[in-house]
């Protein structure tokens, strides 16, 4: 509501006019002639600054991805809420100009009559609440506010100085960055859970395994060069999951190591399980020595690892998405030059291709079994995404 000077009582109508005019959106400037004890209403100013096209459903996308979005503006409350109704925020409104003591997003949709270090106020008001918060700015006064945030977001019209504050500086018109952005940072989560969660269940069965091989033959069932040929297959498996086909979750994310370690552990034993298996078998049912027994540990581990690497990389079931070119045809790669060495005898006892072939079918079915098994598990331990 406007409030002129007491020198401008008895002009109902001008006030009239006023509260009109911002009850249909416009910022609102009374312009006065006269000395200050003599003033004379002049005019009123109706500025519009209607918000983008785009915001409508900017919000709306924001909203579907579970992140709640707040107005704060330095507007009066009847302006404010006029505004944001057009960009879908139809909650309550803060109308006091001052942040209450306990504040979150769910209290209010708007923040009416705050001035700049008000912004500054709310966003640690939020986090004191256990709240991650994100803002998006472009004046000057905006930058000690989006430093505080976890995620300042600068709009590509923004001033050098709220630019240098910001962790992301759109560089298109409007606010389809931030979106986007939101998208890329869930799909990066996911693919560092993915390593993390094979990073577990490599150091898991690769530990374990020397241990029931010096168990089950005596001596230690991997050599220092088949180690190397191990982890250098793998690295080139692993660096290409940084391309692979992730689809980002629907609602923010968040780090649980327990649970992560725990469901890199689950896989990481179903591994053991299938190595330890093709090992007794060479051994009591083949009659393999030392040397071919070690060969064929080299081959079960790269080829388990490749197993968990697909149930890994989707946290559901892994037929629901394709893995990326790079990671197809890194895999395939892997697969060649272990099969390659093992039945050629490089750096390695030579082991017959249909061995090799049979314990390649033996991990595809290994890979399908733990992948039925792990989706209750995974859901269990919380870390299938929404």
């Amino acid at each position: 509501m406007l409030r002129l000077p007491a020198s401008f009582r008895g002009l109902r109508d001008s006030i009239a006019t006023a509260n009109q005019l911002e009850a249909q959106g416009f910022r609102v400037l009374a312009v006065a002639l006269g000395p200050p004890n003599a003033m004379k209403l002049a005019g009123m100013i109706a500025l519009s600054d209607p918000p983008r096209d785009d915001s409508f459903a900017l919000i709306s996308d924001l909203r579907g991805l579970g992140v709640h979005t707040v107005m704060v503006t330095g507007d009066a409350a009847t302006t404010a809420t006029i505004v944001a109704k057009a960009v879908g925020l139809a909650g309550a409104v803060c109308q006091s100009g001052s942040i209450p003591a306990k504040v979150s997003p769910d209290t209010y949709d708007v923040f009416a009559g705050i001035l700049p270090d008000g912004k500054f106020d709310l966003i640690k008001a939020f986090q004191k609440s256990g709240f991650t918060v994100g803002m998006c700015g472009d004046g000057a006064n905006d930058a000690p506010a989006l430093r505080q945030a976890q995620m300042g977001i600068a709009v590509s019209t923004a001033t050098d100085i709220v630019k240098s504050a910001a962790g992301i500086v759109l560089t298109k018109p409007g606010l389809s960055g931030v979106v986007a952005s939101v998208k890329v940072g869930r799909i990066t989560f996911q693919r560092v859970l993915t390593y993390a969660l094979n990073s577990v269940t490599k150091k898991i069965v690769q530990v374990l395994f020397l241990a029931v091989g010096l168990v089950l033959t005596g001596q230690a069932i991997l050599t220092p060069m088949l180690m190397v040929i191990i982890m250098l297959t793998g690295d080139l498996l692993g660096m290409s999951l940084t391309t692979d086909n992730v689809q980002p979750s629907s609602k923010p994310n968040s780090w649980r190591v327990g649970q992560l370690t725990m469901a890199g552990v689950f896989m990481g034993t179903c591994e053991l399980v299938l190595c330890t298996m093709v090992l007794v078998v060479a051994k009591y049912k083949l009659g393999y020595g030392i040397e071919q027994l070690r060969t064929l540990a080299f081959v079960v581990i790269v080829f388990g690892n490749q197993a968990t690497t697909y149930t890994n990389r989707e946290r559901r079931h892994m037929w629901r998405s394709c893995p990326s070119r790079w990671l197809f045809a890194s895999s395939i790669t892997d697969l060649i030059i272990a099969s390659a060495l093992a039945i050629s005898g490089v750096a390695m006892a030579s082991v017959p291709a249909f061995v090799i072939s049979e314990t390649l079918v033996a991990a595809c079915a290994f890979a399908f079994i733990a992948d039925l098994a792990k989706v209750p598990i995974y859901r269990r331990l919380g870390i299938i995404p929404s």
